[in-house]
């Protein structure tokens, strides 16, 4: 990364955060909850990007235009088709919408039938209804509540959405943008058991897994999308077009959930089929009838559940394993886990991979579920499996597994499993939220590609690490950073950071109170910018010190190659933990005997310490009559 794709990165995540600030503001003044403003949000947002697309493409458009009277003709929707973009009438363009008049009823505008406008409200309903007549996969998706909104409300959304440096950064940036609504929408609705995103970083560490490339796609489960538009951003990473290279299908029970979705890969792009509602119920319908037929699976579904009916589960199909285990009555499964499970394999074509994300639980649960689970590892389609730890979803803190599979292993992995308990492999957001960082993914994706005995993927990563630390350290005026010395530049990178940060709190508390404000920011973002160097470097190292030039190798505490015999001899359990054992302690150079002693003499003194206060306690309460 140069020196200008740092700042541009910085004007994005700046312009994210700023557009955020702005939203949320507005939504607050509102009193609106942030389940009754996350669509009219994305709507207008959405609106935003497809002005952008609009006019990016009619420019192309104009230049070659025929000319009449020494004017080119108007772009029509013909001229819009296969280019990734809408075409807007001039009552749906975003310039319109933010240059109407204060009094809009006195304006006279009126919708398609003629029928009067009378507040900016109804004029964006009647504009989000235009948009979806320009395209059959957005009908009835859009939010046409805005007459329900204060006008000045939305005029001031409206103004904060057309900020200029959106045009600056380019119109495909709207698709990381809302894709950050997304997430911070989904924080804050968490309490409202916000199931319809999964987190980035397992979306991501499921899709590069996989590597999808061509072929049918389904995500069973599909939520808000981000399977199809992380499977995008691979295909196009790949120089592929993905809506050419790929068929997306999904099914998402909740309608609002859906439409998120559609809104998503629009966003994006992206076309596919999304049926929504009962007739979208995995557990009673195979509602594209995909069954053997997919290339790709995908999913996050719903853990643990229960109460799923038996009979309609049983008409629908797709169990190759058998039946769950159900309960007494016989009438509900006492847990669906492995009826997805069942689905994720069963939809497959012969030569299809699928990835998911499953309570930890479903790894050695027993009965009937053990009886699928050894089918299951039988077929030798069982491929990767990764333990994920705490806090990786907004609505749960327990850990969960990705399970992989893949139903036309090369000679490389045929007969095995890689098992990578990745539990304590984070980088802590907050409190409450874990995530992988960039370099933690790419990290994690090497190991599955030594395992597939693709070296030139690994090697690449090393060059990119390489490149990156080479260009970053010299743009902080660093020299001495050589090929894969990666424990090096740790040591160079920390001291550097120590020496800033010494520089900084000088400079700031030097600084007068009228400039003290800007000093906190302009150092705030430079150690930033610096601890983030510092991490790839670690990242570096931690993969280097253990792979090398790309040599695999069973790590204990974190990866294990095991064949169908391995897992059969234990149990068959399908639990990273219970094959990668426990990383070696590190040995502290403290005497295990004399470290006990003080331990011994401390507690003693704690006890002798307890009991003197429980003493004083109980004479004070006597003193008082208690």
């Amino acid at each position: 990364m140069n020196v200008e794709d740092c700042i541009y990165m910085d004007s994005i995540r700046k312009l994210e955060a700023d557009l955020w600030e702005a939203a949320d503001l507005l939504r607050a003044e509102s009193k609106l909850t942030s389940n009754q403003y996350c669509m009219p949000v994305l709507g207008l947002l959405f609106l935003r990007y497809a002005y952008s697309r609009f006019k990016a493409v009619e420019q192309v458009v104009l230049k070659d235009r025929p000319m009449r009277r020494g004017v080119p003709l108007p772009v029509e929707p013909r001229d819009f088709a296969g280019k990734n973009a809408l075409y807007l009438p001039r009552e749906a363009q975003y310039e319109y919408l933010v240059n109407l008049p204060e009094d809009v009823a006195a304006a006279g505008i009126t919708d398609g039938e003629g029928e009067p406008l009378t507040s900016l409200g109804e004029v964006i309903n009647n504009a989000m209804r235009l948009v979806e007549e320009q395209s059959e996969q957005l009908q009835g998706i859009l939010p046409k509540n805005y007459d329900e909104f204060p006008s000045a409300l939305l005029r001031n959304l409206l103004t904060n959405f057309n900020n200029g440096a959106l045009d600056d950064v380019g119109g495909d940036v709207m698709g990381r943008i809302y894709e950050y609504f997304l997430n911070k929408f989904a924080k804050n609705i968490a309490s409202d058991d916000g199931v319809f995103f999964t987190p980035k970083s397992l979306v991501k560490m499921i899709v590069n897994v996989i590597e999808p490339k061509r072929g049918v796609l389904l995500d069973p489960a599909c939520g808000s999308g981000g399977m199809f538009v992380q499977t995008g951003d691979f295909a196009a990473a790949d120089g592929l077009e993905a809506n050419s290279a790929m068929t997306f299908y999904g099914q998402e029970k909740v309608e609002y959930n859906a439409k998120l979705c559609k809104m998503n890969m629009a966003v994006h792009g992206l076309t596919g089929i999304v049926k929504y509602g009962d007739e979208a119920n995995t557990f009673s319908h195979d509602a594209h009838n995909l069954a053997g037929q997919c290339d790709y699976v995908m999913a996050n579904p719903p853990f643990n559940v229960d109460m799923v009916n038996v009979e309609s589960t049983q008409a629908a199909g797709r169990l190759p394993f058998g039946l769950p285990g159900i309960n007494k009555k016989k009438k509900v499964f006492s847990n669906a886990n492995y009826l997805w499970i069942s689905y994720f394999y069963a939809y497959l074509n012969d030569h299809g991979r699928a990835g998911f994300v499953m309570a930890s639980s479903a790894t050695d649960s027993q009965n009937k579920d053990k009886d699928i689970r050894e089918k299951l590892v039988e077929t030798g389609a069982v491929d990767v499996m990764i333990s994920v730890g705490n806090n990786f979803f907004y609505t749960l803190s327990l850990p969960c597994t990705l399970w992989f599979f893949d139903r036309g292993k090369g000679e490389e992995t045929q007969g095995k499993t890689l098992f990578i308990d990745a539990r304590n492999y984070y980088t802590v957001v907050d409190r409450t939220l874990n995530e992988w960082s960039e370099w933690q993914l790419r990290n994690l994706q090497a190991i599955v590609r030594l395992y597939r005995g693709d070296l030139v993927k690994y090697q690449r990563l090393l060059c990119l690490y390489q490149e990156t630390l080479v260009k970053r350290t010299l743009y902080f005026g660093l020299e001495g950073f050589k090929a894969t010395d990666f424990a090096g530049a740790v040591g160079l990178l920390e001291d550097y950071e120590k020496k800033q940060q010494a520089e900084a709190k000088e400079e700031i508390a030097a600084a007068g109170r009228a400039e003290k404000k800007a000093k906190k920011e302009a150092w705030a973002d430079k150690l930033a910018d610096i601890a983030e160097v510092v991490n790839i470097a670690k990242e570096a190292q931690w993969l280097y010190e253990k792979f090398g030039e790309g040599d695999y190798k069973d790590i204990p505490g974190l990866c294990r190659i095991a064949t169908k015999e391995e897992i059969k001899a234990k149990g068959y359990s399908l639990t990273p933990g219970a094959y990668v054992g426990v990383a070696p302690a590190e040995d502290d150079g403290v005497d295990f005997g004399e470290r006990m002693k003080e331990i011994h003499g401390e507690l003693a003194k704690l006890n002798a310490e307890a009991n003197a206060l429980m003493e004083k306690i109980t004479a004070n309460l006597s003193e008082l009559g208690v």
